[in-house]
């Protein structure tokens, strides 16, 4: 009886089951040409399923309990279409539908070329607004595209905290935690195949960062066949580009294939000697054995070498205007650089697919080599070239200690205005001898860098779905300062001019043009990393839960024996390992089939990127003492509106960074001593907070209004310990413990606002898009709230002390230290950008044009800027504020002014 009672049970939960569930189902076809198309992602809104359209266009959802909803239909070259649609529990068939094709993608190109001027110096690559092309989202949109010529950061975050993967392998750098956007720069065509989740949202390809991830398909199958032909002409970092791409589609044999190449280059691009010249190449080959395995080789390379800029006072801006940069000046009536990046770093990647209806796999290996250098002109025993050098500058005289002197200070002023520039010609008359006083050379790091890995995703049944993946990451990187010209010497003498030590005492002490001096080291780094996410979807509410756990190692070898270090220089220094975890989670609960709320949090703990683990690798082994972990916490809040016309999203987020260490190098004069030196931060907290808010009206089928607006709070959170190490630490008489460190206690910097842009940022915005193919769109911005990075040394004891008596200013009060000391925002300032583009289709063949003007009323502001350190003792930074006009004033850097990009593509 009980086995008949379960058969009967059985049968009634089966053909419960077995019942036909209702469906929503369609044909999508081109606005413009009629056929079907393939691969158009649709999906009822607040609800996880979704179906992508079939080789006839037409797909099939299945439906969610009765009520209204809204259903959305989404691919990366058409424009997005919501559609209101009532479930009554019946199978609904919506007939054709209708896409047009997106005409503004070409605004991607667009963003490129704003998000490469950050690329320029290394104080100001962290900004975030790359990751976030593939988005849809209004307010992700706004912070990329307009937003992000200021170099305004989502959530106030570092681009380390998102992640960039290629056919599902990670790509952020060891030494930094940074994409390196420039690995496949001029490579447009074939990289927009990309999926994008914001911030904690869940992800298939990795447990991801606190920013969002996103992943570019470079699989041949999933691009449009056929070729595609562009040229551009701008006014940012480059004056023209020239693209082509051929894309063969899936042919009957199982096999597509993908070919791209590009060339960019500029004399000069906005900023004044700013050169740039790339070249980038792409190939792609996929073979697909069966309905569920494919097999996808992937190459590619982009050559980019730029004329770097640099920031500058205030003084030197009034001078020369904020088009000014110090590094060049003309040799043989031609521009010539000092420091430029020339970045190569070709990839090779592997990967294997396996599809099915319900277990999704793909396993991969990348193998990633190649050279990013930065050049410099060294000077020994010289005076120092840069025409912005501190004494060759009017407030040099005008602070002078033994009282101003204008009319000096008027002379130099007349000379500075007169050449501006490096004097290339005085290298090379203080080199006609023997031994270099100025030198060119490179900082070259030479990495290899393996990468395996394998994600899965498996969907249990209709409502819980599983995802699993595991990564390792395996460096070498060759570090090294490579003498690239000796500017008419005939040697450079290897040997430290402060310290009259040598920096190679095994090698050569004269050395020539290619040969490696200065330091020679190599780097050792490792990581494994797996995580598993479990996701699952209800009626009325879906939840996800996902933890990662991570092992991670770096080492230094030193390759050169440092006189200065003979014992902790050479050879292989001690393995630092880190073992971390993180755990995060989201719950989203629909109100109804338009409105919904979503709480997610997350709590992990990473590793210190390579380049704060030890102190002064060019020299020694030595690392930060008691390094740890960074841990992050995290919590935000959204409400979802999502009605036919009016959709948007309000979020407010919290999130604490702990225990982030941070080294720095600069010159200072403090109160115990003065030198070059690396100053240690650690046990640093940060604090972000805010709302964001993005709306978006559908007017009329032409006309679009959208509002956004961020308000946020970053701040440090903590005062952090602070050291410092003398360069020079090996002369005795520097020595102040073993180690040549000095600990100056706490930097009193709590509640000092963060360098991390704007922190407040709206827009509003409106878009017309015609019946005849033709669209533009203009939005009007303002941002404020923008700080420049403060110096934590002169926020410790030591900024108090005399350096000649070793007491404490007598006037040194907190009440005129704060004062001093005080933290002022920039400028607030308002930009209006415009936008548009038109097609045309004829006989088959696809020619469209777009162009976009940003800041049209050449506003004039500074996106960032740091403190100087110098001046780090009471008594000189005083002093030097005197007039009004310091010698040792923050630098900044300026903003664009009004620029432009053109942008005309022929497909067929």
């Amino acid at each position: 009886m009980r086995y008949l009672f379960s058969l009967i049970i059985f049968t009634l939960t089966f053909g419960s089951f077995a019942q036909e569930t209702p469906t929503v189902s369609g044909t999508i076809v081109n606005a413009r040409t009629k056929v079907p198309i393939v691969g158009i992602t649709v999906a009822i809104e607040t609800h996880r399923t979704t179906s992508t359209t079939d080789g006839n266009g037409q797909f099939k959802i299945i439906s969610p309990s009765n009520g209204d909803y809204i259903l959305s239909l989404t691919a990366s070259d058409f424009v997005s279409k919501r559609i209101p649609i009532s479930i009554e529990g019946q199978n609904l068939d919506l007939g054709i539908l209708y896409l047009e094709k997106d005409i503004s993608v070409e605004q991607t190109d667009n963003l490129i070329s704003l998000t490469e001027s950050e690329l320029l110096d290394d104080e100001i690559n962290s900004n975030s607004s790359a990751l976030l092309q593939a988005t849809r989202d209004v307010f992700l949109n706004r912070a990329a595209f307009d937003f992000g010529q200021a170099f305004f950061r989502v959530r106030g975050y570092d681009s380390e905290n998102g992640k960039v993967l290629i056919n599902g392998i990670p790509m952020n750098k060891f030494y930094d935690g940074r994409p390196q956007w420039n690995n496949w720069g001029g490579l447009n065509d074939v990289t927009r195949n990309q999926q994008f989740s914001n911030g904690l949202t869940a992800s298939d390809y990795t447990f991801g960062g606190i920013l969002g991830n996103t992943n570019i398909d470079t699989r041949p199958s999933g691009m449009r066949p056929g070729t595609r032909l562009s040229a551009s002409a701008s006014n940012r970092t480059y004056a023209g580009r020239l693209m082509a791409t051929y894309n063969s589609g899936l042919q009957k044999n199982g096999l597509a294939y993908s070919v791209s190449a590009s060339r960019r280059w500029a004399k000069q691009g906005y900023i004044d000697g700013t050169l740039y010249d790339a070249y980038s190449a792409f190939g792609a080959v996929e073979y697909r054995f069966d309905e569920a395995n494919s097999l996808n080789l992937t190459g590619l390379w982009a050559s980019n070498r730029r004329g770097r800029s640099s920031a500058i006072t205030e003084e030197v801006f009034e001078l020369a205007g904020k088009r000014y940069n110090p590094y060049w000046g003309e040799q043989d009536a031609k521009i010539r650089n000092s420091r430029e990046r020339k970045i190569a770093e070709p990839i090779l990647m592997l990967n294997h697919f396996y599809t099915s209806d319900n277990f999704n796999l793909n396993t991969g290996i990348s193998y990633q080599f190649g050279t990013n250098a930065r050049s410099r002109l060294g000077y020994y025993n010289a005076p120092n070239p840069d025409p912005t050098y501190y004494r060759y500058l009017p407030s040099f005289y005008i602070n002078s200690p033994i009282g101003a002197n204008f009319a000096s200070a008027n002379s130099v002023k007349e000379r500075f205005l007169n050449n501006p520039q490096l004097d290339w010609q005085k290298t090379y008359t203080a080199n006609a001898r023997e031994k270099a006083a100025y030198v060119l050379y490179d900082d070259v790091a030479d990495d290899t860098q393996l990468t395996g890995n394998a994600l899965a995703n498996w969907t249990i049944n209709d409502r819980l779905q599983a995802d699993f993946g595991l990564t390792f990451k395996k460096l070498t990187s060759e570090n090294y300062a490579e003498i690239d010209d000796l500017l008419g010497a005939d040697f450079y003498e290897d040997i430290d001019p402060f310290s009259d030590t040598r920096n190679d005492v095994t090698g050569e002490v004269q050395k020539g043009e290619a040969a490696i001096f200065n330091y020679n080291y190599r780097m050792h780094a490792a990581k494994f990393d797996g995580f598993a996410q479990f996701r699952y979807t209800h009626t009325k509410w879906n939840a996800f839960l996902a933890g990662n756990y991570t092992t991670s190692n770096y080492q230094r070898e030193g390759l050169f024996q440092n006189e200065r270090f003979p014992d902790a220089s050479l050879g292989e220094s001690e393995k630092v390992s880190f073992a971390d975890y993180g755990i995060k989670s989201g719950f989203t609960y629909n109100l109804t089939g338009r409105h919904g709320i979503t709480v997610q949090g997350a709590y992990l703990t990473r590793p210190p990127v390579l380049q704060n683990v030890f102190i002064n690798p060019r020299e020694n082994n030595g690392t930060v003492p008691g390094i740890q972990s960074e841990t992050v916490s995290t919590v935000d809040l959204n409400y979802h509106l999502r009605l036919p016309k009016l959709t948007g999203r309000l979020t407010g987020f919290y999130t604490r960074f702990q225990n982030t260490t941070d080294v720095n190098f600069f010159f200072v004069d403090t109160g115990v001593g003065s030198d070059f030196v690396q100053e240690v931060l650690t046990d640093l907290d940060k604090l972000h907070m805010g709302t964001e808010l993005g709306l978006e009206y559908q007017l009329s089928s032409a006309v679009k209004l959208t509002g956004v607006a961020a308000v946020g709070k970053y701040l440090y959170a903590s005062h952090p310990d602070l050291t410092i190490n003398f360069d020079t630490a090996g002369r005795e008489e520097d020595l102040i413990n073993l180690e040549g460190r000095i600990d100056l206690g706490q930097a009193i910097i709590k509640n000092y606002r963060l360098a991390q842009g704007p922190q407040q940022a709206y827009a509003v915005g409106v878009e017309y898009r015609d019946p005849k193919y033709w669209w533009i769109s203009t939005t009007a911005n303002y941002l404020a709230d923008n700080y420049a990075n403060i110096s934590a040394i002169t926020r410790t004891r030591s900024f108090y002390l005399n350096p000649e008596t070793g007491a404490t200013f007598p006037d040194a009060t907190d009440e005129n230290v704060n004062k001093l000391l005080a933290q002022k925002p920039l400028d607030n300032f308002y930009l209006l950008n415009l936008v548009g583009g038109k097609s045309w289709l004829k006989n088959g063949k696809y020619i469209s044009v777009f162009a976009s003007v940003n800041n049209l009323f050449d506003t004039g502001f500074r996106t960032g800027g740091y403190e100087q350190s110098r001046n780090g003792n009471f008594g000189q930074l005083k002093e030097d504020n005197l007039s009004g006009t310091p010698s040792f004033a923050p630098k900044y850097w300026y903003g664009y002014g009004r620029t432009y990009f053109l942008n005309l593509a022929y497909s067929f």
